[in-house]
């Protein structure tokens, strides 16, 4: 791999990802570029050894697998996210002021650091539907408003002097962004939200059924640092982990054993979709992963007991980011305990299993890196601070499969731009190769 070559292809993937829908878009577009075999939910899974398939959900959740040569070696699971913290633009979303200026009427998704939204260009991303043929089945559009569409300003310190002391934001009444001056009467088609939207689109407003759109920033990720040792970029967490996953399955070899990527959405709201890891939809595709392995290697035994021996036999790698210890802020990390960037990904624990590892796990995971040369780190929280939580514990509560949960260190974790290390994301994706190797 060429140095920085990894943050290099990250960066550029999560530049044309400016939305969940985008990301999985562009995910797939590399499996099939790749060879993989799309499979839609409606079809049934007539599935080869040796195999590479992908199947997608909402279109905002992606799971792609290389069957393996014995169904019953089990499965390896990289597991990750596709959502960031954002804003998400409401319906009927115009608001005028003074007959003047138009804003937009948005909710927080997330757990956005919200300070970091003002005075930068954003724009609008995500997907529309028009109506379709079938009812239950309507148009879908991916939607990317391509321009500086819409900023956040902030009020002036002469007007808030409390701002640097502390100031708490509504998110109904200060994140509001500015999108138009109003021309003529209210709404003019040149200054309401669905005009633009349809414009851009080339459709009619009355064409458009509904839509999910959320706020993206517009700078293109860079390097930062005198040699390049960080890159700034939007959605680390956890494209960061979501695009190398990819990657490395599509460059892994074939092996006894399936080796598995799955991308799921809404963690940052908790999992609970049909989206989500808390969904179905990982154990349901490897069911039929293994009714068709079972057919495909004339396995004639209960399915039951054969899905119980692939996930005894199966492992999965809870990929998401981790705190790294803040120069600024020493003391917010644990004493003993304190990821550092470009050290290497980091196991994450917790008395509570707000992650999943544990000593196998954990041991695993090491072993993994150790074959691909790859240094590893430890993170628990301090012992007086609540910490975050993955997708691994969600992921479990339909799965009884081993589990660990890590990432890389990163600092501005939920800023609208995150700081990751160049060395880092060389580092996962040899730990990730190394794990789809026997």
């Amino acid at each position: 791999m060429k140095k920085n070559e990894a943050s290099l292809s990250l960066m550029k993937f999560v530049d044309e990802s400016p939305s969940m829908y985008h990301a999985i878009a562009n995910l797939a577009k590399m499996l099939k570029e790749a060879g993989f075999v799309e499979l839609s939910g409606h079809d049934a899974f007539k599935l080869k050894v040796g195999g590479k398939y992908f199947t997608t959900t909402n279109g905002s959740a992606i799971i792609a697998w290389k069957m393996g040569k014995k169904i019953e070696n089990g499965f390896r699971i990289i597991g990750s996210h596709s959502d960031s913290p954002t804003f998400k633009i409401k319906p009927s979303p115009d608001i005028t002021v003074q007959n003047h200026y138009v804003k937009l009427n948005t909710e927080c998704y997330g757990g956005a650091i919200v300070s970091t939204w003002f005075d930068r260009p954003l724009s609008v991303a995500g997907r529309l539907t028009i109506k379709g043929k079938d009812v239950l089945n309507p148009e879908v559009r991916l939607v990317n408003i391509d321009k500086n569409f819409l900023i956040i300003p902030n009020i002036a310190i002469h007007m808030n002097r409390e701002i640097n002391e502390g100031y708490s934001y509504n998110k109904q009444k200060d994140t509001l962004p500015l999108m138009a001056i109003v021309e003529g009467k209210i709404p003019d088609k040149k200054s309401s939200f669905m005009s633009i939207l349809a414009k851009e689109m080339d459709l009619k407003v009355e064409d458009i059924l509904s839509f999910d759109l959320y706020l993206y920033d517009r700078t293109p990720g860079a390097f930062v640092g005198a040699n390049k040792e960080f890159f700034s970029l939007p959605k680390i967490d956890n494209l960061g982990m979501a695009h190398p996953s990819i990657r490395t399955l599509i460059s892994s070899g074939d092996e006894d054993f399936s080796q598995v990527a799955c991308v799921f959405d809404n963690e940052e709201i908790g999992s609970l979709t049909r989206a989500g890891a808390g969904s179905p939809f990982l154990s349901d595709t490897l069911k039929r992963i293994v009714i068709a392995g079972m057919k495909a290697q004339n396995i004639d035994e209960p399915f039951f007991e054969v899905f119980q021996r692939v996930l005894h036999s199966s492992f999965m790698i809870s990929a998401d980011q981790a705190h790294a210890l803040h120069p600024n802020y020493t003391e917010k990390n644990d004493i003993t305990n304190f990821p550092l960037m470009n050290k290497g990904p980091v196991i994450k624990n917790s008395a509570s299993m707000s992650y999943m590892s544990d000593a196998v796990s954990a041991s695993i995971f090491k072993e993994v890196c150790r074959r691909a040369d790859v240094p590893f780190q430890t993170f628990v929280n301090r012992s007086d601070m609540r910490g975050g939580s993955t997708i691994g514990p969600i992921t479990m509560g339909n799965l009884n499969i081993r589990c660990v949960d890590i990432g890389n260190p990163i600092l501005s974790m939920h800023s609208i731009r995150e700081l990751g290390g160049t060395l880092d994301q060389e580092y996962i994706e040899k730990a990730f190769a190394s794990f789809y190797r026997a």
